[in-house]
């Protein structure tokens, strides 16, 4: 736990340090408007070559803290990646008004169907609101195989709303996002990212509309954010380390996850998660963990901790047994070891009567599982709720409530 605190502390200060307010007074500093580079507002017409060539003049600057402005208006944005390396020490995205994404999703053919905005290899990067970013996703919603597997020409991919690649040192913050065609934010192959003050809106039915999506990263703080979407609302991938995630509400979702992870048979390695003060109301899941049965190597040292639930399906869940058909997995001698994971402080309802399922592999089961101070109850008056284990290992401390059927 010492040495999770102290990597963590490392990240909070090279994050701090990548979105503080304040400029030392000998520091030089240039500002960009996008409308001094053709840039029209309205949101009928594409402005993607204005922002690029705004973006080129921020990045390319002398100056220490370089800055770019999107004003107070509606501006239609095609696909469009910001690249970096830049000179500036610091590069302030200032987003004011509304970018739009076109509404048609012909406007990404021979495009990356993945990707709307995105900034790539950008270090002390700090995008800001308090303006809005409007991913306009029905028209791939209507497409989408996942509800639409009969479709001729459905689509699995959608773009992601904003995509941070490769950065370091850089934060996102006061922003609104609505409706992104598939995830919103996507964090890749970055270093001490600060995420912080976002609202995030989709329909509960929108298909794969993950609000926040970490993968390959270290040292990243998500806080005081909410969250609604038709998937995850903050979901963890593969090759994590050194994650702090606190004061976070989410609903409609699937709640806070952990995977899917070793689809592919591959080596996993996801350690030092730490989510606290958490509101769930009517989500799919709780805390959730899940592996893949093919895949290799660890999740551990995950602390899930103060939540509060409300008509929850799944509160408290473990699945290392996941497959394209929930319960048709046929056991394998591999499997992700899961160790080392609290549940503390976790009081609300269960619209299911399983409140706490733990469905470890009898090959490579969870060990160190741990419960502290769990009280949940059924959402529907005069039910009770249950417990349901397998191969998992640990111990519980306190009041647990339903009764803990974990192996000690």
């Amino acid at each position: 736990m010492g040495s999770y605190l102290f990597l963590v502390f490392l990240g909070i200060v090279s994050v701090f340090t990548a979105c503080s307010e304040h400029e030392h007074a000998n520091t030089t500093m240039a500002t960009f408007n996008v409308l001094d580079y053709g840039a029209v507002g309205g949101g009928h017409i594409d402005n993607a070559l204005a922002f690029l060539d705004a973006w080129n003049a921020t990045c390319s600057s002398e100056a220490e803290n370089s800055t770019l402005i999107i004003p107070r208006r509606r501006f239609l944005v095609n696909p469009i990646t910001f690249n970096g390396p830049c000179k500036a020490q610091s590069i302030n995205f200032v987003i004011l008004g509304r970018l739009l994404a076109p509404k048609s999703p012909e406007a990404w053919k021979d495009l990356d169907p993945g990707q709307w905005l995105a900034f790539h290899g950008v270090n002390g990067l700090k995008v800001a609101g308090p303006g809005t970013i409007n991913g306009r996703g029905k028209g791939w919603w209507n497409q989408s195989c996942r509800y639409h597997p009969k479709l001729e020409g459905c689509t699995s991919r959608a773009p992601t709303a904003l995509k941070v690649l490769s950065c370091k040192k850089s934060c996102l913050r006061d922003i609104h996002f609505i409706n992104s065609s598939q995830a919103h934010v996507l964090i890749e192959g970055c270093d001490g990212i600060k995420i912080e003050n976002l609202m995030i809106e989709a329909p509960g039915n929108s298909p794969n509309t993950d609000g926040i999506h970490i993968q390959s990263s270290q040292n990243v703080i998500i806080n005081n954010t909410i969250i609604g979407s038709g998937d995850d609302c903050i979901s963890i991938g593969d090759h994590i380390s050194n994650i702090a995630i606190s004061y976070i509400k989410c609903g409609p979702g699937h709640g806070i996850s952990i995977g899917s992870l070793g689809k592919s048979g591959n080596v996993v390695h996801v350690e030092n998660i730490h989510v606290s003060k958490v509101t769930l109301q009517g989500t799919t899941n709780g805390a959730r963990i899940k592996t893949w049965q093919v895949g290799r190597g660890s999740v551990r040292g995950v602390r899930f901790e103060d939540f509060f639930l409300e008509s929850v399906k799944n509160p408290i869940i473990i699945d290392q047994n996941y497959c394209e058909v929930r319960g048709a997995c046929e056991e394998l001698p591999t499997g992700v070891h899961i160790s080392d994971v609290s549940f503390k402080n976790f009081y609300g309802t269960s619209s299911t009567n399983i409140a706490i399922n733990l469905n470890c592999s009898r090959s490579v089961p969870c060990t160190g599982i741990l419960l502290k101070s769990v009280y949940l109850r059924s959402a529907i008056v005069g039910q009770n709720v249950t417990s349901s284990c397998r191969n998992a290992y640990g111990v519980a401390f306190g009041l647990v409530r339903p009764s803990p059927c974990i192996q000690f």
